[in-house]
């Protein structure tokens, strides 16, 4: 069907510009000899037509979209016509039937480019303007923030989109040189910079728009975020247009739809480059085991190791389902590589032991963990079972199966922990820690990377998703205390950089307090208080918070602290020289003294004894202050 609708389109062109290039024969005529008969001889005017069909071939004249007619069209029809006039006058003369004025060649040409030239012109700004449909008299007002070349796009798809009312005030420009300018007849107001002033001067003027449109998909963070905050202030609707990707193709031009603004766009940062082919030269062809990789940072993980082509991909986790839907997206996503997925639970020593044998990895990303503070509250000794214990179980295995390298992926909770959760993570790290000093002094075994970072934006159990269920109820949005803050990163930006990290160590790379077993930690820039974050995914969705929905607050639960913090006090962050890793100046300890005290919490916990368990891991862990009811967490650790 579409490929008949297209031999159509190309006959009408045919059609037109046949009849156009025959009708331009006479009027050149007479242009060139007003006294001539420019009827004659008649077989002039069909070779004409001829002419302009066969010279158009070679630039593929009959191919043009008119209403997408552009600078480079023109140039076509320009070439086209030359072509075909020289043509044209070379028959003439060979019939002996050339006109007498020598011009007749050239004014032939521009004739022929007039006639040809005019309609497309005239058709593409016609279909092209954005008030000429009379369903806009009413049309929506929006301002266009982005690049030129993303709001010309736009704009084109907008016209084409007959279902859309919109008027385009104008647009805010990613540079302070394009301002006064025009695309498409809409004036550049001003810079993203200018947001206030033209905002404010548009207000003045009563022109101020309904909603402002983001157009660029790649403007994201702090930029983003001061333009949303000046469209909240005048009481503007924020939305973002499709990707200019969607837009692009005359063939099949899609519908306009805007969307939200994501919360996750305006917490993101400039991406920071990554050694993608050290990834490679890490991954590729190695045996490669995610532990946890059904959750959120496993899954991402497990996503973006196969993008690296490793020899066997082992996707290990407890949970049948989550397991279930990685290892289908992997099956779709990236066929081609070799995948096993075993369910198994880390706090099993025996299980865990016989995998690491069967499947003997060289890298093994260990994410599995029990990550959400009031459930590992609830249950202590799950927690300390699989976060301490578990984590001892993968290590162990791991290097007595072979294993060059583990990576293992702490929370800034493990930093000063008031929490079971927080405690039990730094225990994980100290065990790592105290093994990669054994393998660094001793010049062989497996390498054992920590990185620690903070909540990872839309991650199960996050504050996000919980905010956006609690929107889609109508409020309220529920926040534990309005001093709270958190640090957020995307998913795949924190594996990004784990990976990074992985890399500079398993590499021999010079560091910081690299000899030291230092952890890695990753730069989550500043913290978001939560009540912010509730306040601006309530703007986002277009509602005003307190007038349209409430914001309450419900009290820090247990384990809970207002602040959480990525270095400790007596481990200092140190550069590493690569952008957005840190290092912790590391604690060390005894690989022997921990893997025994751990050893006596995992006995303690399979034998119920909750007290006991807890005085260990606090034996251990001087600056655990556990703040049991959420009082503790008050006061800044």
């Amino acid at each position: 069907m579409a490929a008949a609708r297209s031999l159509i389109r190309i006959a009408v062109n045919v059609a037109i510009d046949g009849g156009l290039a025959a009708l331009s024969v006479p009027v050149a005529r007479w242009l060139a000899e007003p006294a001539a008969a420019a009827l004659y001889p008649i077989w002039t005017i069909p070779l004409g037509a001829v002419c302009l069909l066969l010279a158009g071939i070679p630039f593929r004249l009959s191919l043009q979209y008119w209403r997408f007619a552009a600078i480079g069209d023109l140039l076509t029809v320009a070439a086209s016509a030359a072509a075909s006039a020289a043509l044209f006058s070379a028959v003439m003369l060979v019939a002996s039937a050339a006109p007498r004025s020598v011009g007749f060649p050239f004014i032939h040409a521009l004739t022929l480019l007039l006639f040809l030239g005019a309609p497309r012109v005239g058709y593409r700004w016609r279909r092209g303007r954005p008030m000429t449909r009379p369903a806009q008299l009413d049309a929506a007002s929006i301002l266009l923030i982005g690049s030129i070349e993303d709001a010309d796009l736009f704009i084109r798809a907008l016209s084409q989109d007959r279902r859309q009312a919109f008027r385009v005030e104008g647009l805010l420009a990613s540079s302070d040189r394009q301002t006064g300018r025009r695309i498409q007849g809409h004036r550049i107001l001003g810079s993203l910079n200018d947001a206030a002033t033209v905002l404010a001067q548009l207000q003045a003027e009563d022109r101020l728009p309904g909603t402002l449109v983001f157009v660029t998909p790649e403007l994201s963070g702090a930029r983003l975020a001061q333009v949303v905050a000046q469209a909240d202030r005048f009481g503007l609707q924020v939305r973002q247009a499709p990707r200019p990707t969607a837009l692009a193709d005359p063939d099949q031009p899609r519908p306009v739809e805007l969307r939200p603004v994501a919360i996750e766009d305006l917490l993101n940062r400039p991406q920071v480059p990554l050694d993608r082919d050290g990834m490679a030269r890490l991954i590729q062809g190695r045996r490669v085991i995610v532990t946890g990789a059904g959750g959120t940072i496993g899954s991402e993980l497990a996503r973006q190791v196969a993008a690296f082509g490793p020899g066997t991909l082992i996707l290990l986790d407890n949970g049948e389902y989550a397991l279930w839907q990685i290892d289908l997206e992997l099956a779709e996503t990236h066929p081609q590589v070799n995948r096993r997925a075993l369910i198994a639970d880390i706090r099993d020593e025996a299980r865990i032991r016989a995998v690491f044998e069967e499947n003997r990895p060289d890298l093994v990303f260990h994410a599995a963990a029990l990550k959400h503070v009031p459930m590992v509250e609830a249950n202590p000794l799950e927690g300390m079972a699989t976060n301490a214990a578990g984590t001892r179980h993968v290590a162990d295995a791991a290097r007595a199966s072979g294993a060059a390298a583990m990576v293992l992926i702490s929370t800034d909770k493990a930093v000063n922990p008031t929490s079971v959760m927080g405690a039990s993570k730094r225990l994980a790290e100290m065990y790592c820690q105290a093994l990669d000093i054994s393998a660094r002094s001793s010049h062989q075994g497996m390498r054992c990377v920590t990185v620690r970072f903070g909540n990872v934006l839309g991650s199960t159990g996050s504050v996000v998703p919980l905010f956006q269920r609690q929107l889609g109820r109508g409020g309220p949005l529920t926040v534990t205390h309005p001093d709270m803050q958190r640090y957020f990163m995307t998913v795949r930006e924190a594996v990004g950089l784990v990976l990074q990290a992985s890399v500079l160590s398993v590499s021999g790379a010079s560091l910081p307090a690299g000899e030291n077993g230092g952890i890695f930690v990753l730069d989550m820039g500043e913290p978001v208080k939560i009540v912010d974050l509730a306040r601006q995914m309530i703007r986002l969705a277009g509602l005003q918070p307190e007038q349209d929905i409430e914001i309450r607050f419900t009290g820090l639960r247990p384990g809970e602290k207002l602040y959480e913090e990525l270095f400790h006090g007596k481990e200092p962050p140190v550069p590493t020289g690569y952008a957005g890793l840190l290092m912790a100046t590391p604690r060390t300890a005894d690989p022997a003294i921990v893997g025994r005290a751990i050893e006596e919490i995992g006995s303690a916990c399979r034998g119920g004894q909750v007290k006991l368990a807890l005085t260990l891991l606090g034996g251990l862990i001087p600056e655990f202050e556990h703040n049991i009811d959420g009082s503790a967490g008050e006061v800044r650790a």
